[in-house]
């Protein structure tokens, strides 16, 4: 799903709402999420998941093209971690016997 169609799919849901205070909302939420994580915190919501960022220690690597080592520097990544509730529900999705 993407950005466009998760708007799409809440205005639906929600017809007293127009359009632009969907998308407003949505950005509001992602950019919240995002400063948060800039800073270093973590972002939990309960029966969904937590977000949080992860240190990347500075490593050797390789040119997959040309075998050539290369440096990679220390990064900061986001890392997000399914919550009980959202793997349950995802599993009762699955078919059974595949």
């Amino acid at each position: 799903m993407t950005r466009s169609e998760l708007i799409a799919e809440l205005a639906a849901a929600r017809p007293h709402l127009p359009l632009r205070e969907v998308e407003r909302i949505v950005q509001v939420i992602f950019a919240e999420i995002s400063n948060a994580l800039m800073r270093g915190d973590r972002v939990e919501l309960r029966g969904f998941g937590a977000f949080t960022v992860k240190k990347r220690d500075a490593r050797t690597g390789r040119n997959p093209r040309t075998g050539e080592t290369v440096s990679v520097d220390e990064k900061v990544v986001p890392f997000f971690k399914a919550g009980k509730e959202l793997r349950e529900r995802v599993n009762q999705q699955q078919p059974k016997g595949d």
